[in-house]
């Protein structure tokens, strides 16, 4: 019996305890939450409360300023000679003598090389025959001239005569008209030979206008420097046979006038209104490092280029002591006079959205506070760090240097130290 009791109490004891524990646990779970609940609330009531008004974003600061010097332009390219020449024979032959060669100097007039052109030495020795036989055949009329002047005087002397005896009726009426006929007739042949002394003098005029062309021709077998310069070229020797204007072949040797060198420069639209023949230019050459040469602008297109619109102004360069050459690689600058004033400012404050080009300009509220109010402008160029306004600004206003992506018109600002537009 007692062995029965027992065994029941280990029946039913441990689900009693297990009961009562989860009670507990589900006492403290309890307790946990509700002070979980009460801390936030806690905490909150003891920090302390945070400000409503946002700080106004700190900003960079330039000063604009009003650009009225000149315009500052520099552009690379290659030297020219001043005058290039390639030069052709005129004359069908051989050359006899080569007086130059690559390198040399000449001045203007010096002998080059001569051709032995004995086709054209006959042409002209014949055409100069052929005149002195022109000017025979008009002294020839010319003598003709005279006596048919000497008939034409002897028929009027016999016509006077005749007509005075036919008067008393010593001569027949029809011996009076014959020898007025007479008359006429040599003074007919007297206009003949004064037509035959103009044709032979129109011969002569054309055949010594031949002579003169075969003149000029026989000139040209002496090729001749047309100007001061260098030989860059020469293609031809002694013994090589040439043909008259040949102009789509080999030129015998090109010449190029050094003395002046010269160089294009395309100045663009915003400084073309500035550019007037004799401003001054200066040249650097990589290879002579430490000095700058001279030069001036002497002539321009006047009319912009379509594609590009801009100016092609030519530089002249003077090289009297052959420093410089054709071909070099220089620099050159032009100061080029300002036609209107502008305003710089800094390139990074330029604002580029929806509504154009635009840049924050620092003002003063009347309650002392700072905003950014936003001016449209107009840019007229932009150099490497500054950009030049032709309008929108006045010059001397301060504007926002890298503004935030998030500014507006009238936003507040809190302005940092200034600096210079372009510094």
């Amino acid at each position: 019996m007692a062995d029965r009791d027992s065994s029941a109490a280990d029946r039913t004891g441990p689900p009693a305890r297990s009961g009562r524990v989860w009670l507990v646990l589900l006492v403290l779970a309890g307790a946990g939450l509700l002070g979980y609940r009460a801390w936030p609330d806690a905490s909150r009531a003891a920090s302390p409360p945070q400000s409503t008004e946002a700080k106004p974003p700190q900003v960079r600061v330039a000063r604009a300023t009003r650009a009225s010097g000149p315009l500052s332009l520099t552009q690379t390219g290659t030297t020219q000679a001043f005058d290039t020449a390639n030069l052709f024979p005129r004359a069908t032959g051989y050359i006899v003598e080569r007086k130059v060669d690559i390198g040399s100097h000449v001045k203007r007039g010096d002998l080059l090389f001569r051709i032995s052109a004995p086709d054209l030495d006959q042409q002209l020795v014949q055409a100069q025959a052929q005149v002195v036989q022109l000017q025979a055949a008009l002294i020839q009329a010319r003598a003709m001239v005279d006596q048919a002047d000497a008939n034409r005087h002897l028929a009027d002397v016999n016509n006077k005569r005749t007509s005075t005896l036919a008067g008393t009726g010593v001569e027949t009426r029809q011996n009076a008209d014959t020898s007025q006929a007479g008359v006429l007739t040599q003074t007919a042949n007297v206009d003949a030979a004064k037509a035959a002394v103009k044709v032979a003098e129109a011969n002569i005029a054309a055949q010594e206008a031949q002579v003169s062309r075969l003149k000029v021709l026989t000139s040209f077998e002496e090729i001749r420097a047309p100007f001061d310069g260098v030989v860059t070229a020469r293609n031809n020797d002694v013994g090589d046979a040439v043909t008259a204007d040949t102009n789509t072949g080999t030129p015998l040797l090109t010449l190029n006038r050094d003395d002046v060198l010269r160089m294009a420069v395309n100045v663009p639209l915003y400084a073309a209104d500035g550019v007037r023949d004799g401003l001054d230019a200066k040249v650097e050459v990589a290879q002579v490092p430490g000095k700058i040469f001279p030069g001036t602008v002497s002539r321009s297109s006047t009319t912009l280029l379509y594609a590009a619109r801009t100016l092609v102004t030519q530089v002249d360069i003077p090289n009297p002591d052959g420093v410089l050459r054709p071909g070099l690689y220089i620099t050159i600058t032009l100061e080029i006079p300002r036609v209107a004033p502008a305003v710089s400012v800094p390139s990074d404050a330029l604002i580029f959205d929806q509504h154009g080009t635009r840049v924050a300009v620092v003002e003063t509220e009347a309650d002392g506070s700072t905003v950014a109010r936003m001016r449209p402008v107009t840019i007229f160029r932009q150099t490497r760090t500054a950009l030049e306004l032709r309008s929108g600004l006045n010059g001397d206003e301060r504007v926002v240097v890298g503004p935030p992506a998030s500014l507006r018109d009238g936003d507040r600002i809190a302005p940092q130290p200034e600096g210079k537009a372009g510094a």
